[in-house]
């Protein structure tokens, strides 16, 4: 029985030892593991400032393609409603407004470069466009922006 005893103290001797020993390592990994250093922020921030600066002038040049795109857009439909206007009722509108109060549009749409919709540049001409056209009016639209366009064009003249 006294050989029982001593080997079951040795087991939880030995068992008791190994405890303490992953204890002592845990520890140890905690204590390196606390937080992260000031040279591992700066790595990171350094990393993400180069992510930036490389993706910027991208997203830039893609929020102006946009822009062009929309404003190509408005000038399309815009232009459609004066000639249908124009050709419905044998005279040009005198104002945008006269093609929303007739149903040609809902609402003037806002100049995406100007971020506007009362900046809008008219053209009026004398001449008519058809043999049963009455009145001369508006017989075209541009963007009341000063800038230029990614193909070098003034956004006015568009």
């Amino acid at each position: 029985m006294v050989s029982r005893i001593k080997h079951g103290d040795r087991e939880r001797s030995e068992a008791n030892s190994a405890s303490r020993r992953r204890e002592g390592f845990v520890s140890r990994i905690r204590k390196h593991d606390a937080g992260f250093t000031l040279i591992e922020l700066m790595i990171v921030m350094a990393i993400i400032g180069v992510l930036a600066t490389l993706a910027i002038p991208s997203f830039v040049g893609a929020l102006k393609h946009a822009r062009e795109a929309v404003l190509r857009e408005d000038l399309h439909v815009l232009r459609e409603a004066i000639d249908s206007y124009t050709m419905d009722k044998q005279k040009a509108p005198q104002t945008l407004d006269d093609l929303i109060q007739d149903g040609y549009l809902k609402s003037v749409p806002e100049d995406p470069m100007t971020h506007s919709k009362d900046t809008w540049v008219t053209d009026t001409s004398d001449s008519l466009h058809s043999l049963d056209q009455t009145d001369p009016g508006i017989d075209n639209v541009h963007s009341g922006s000063q800038d230029t366009g990614s193909d070098g064009q003034p956004y006015a003249s568009w």
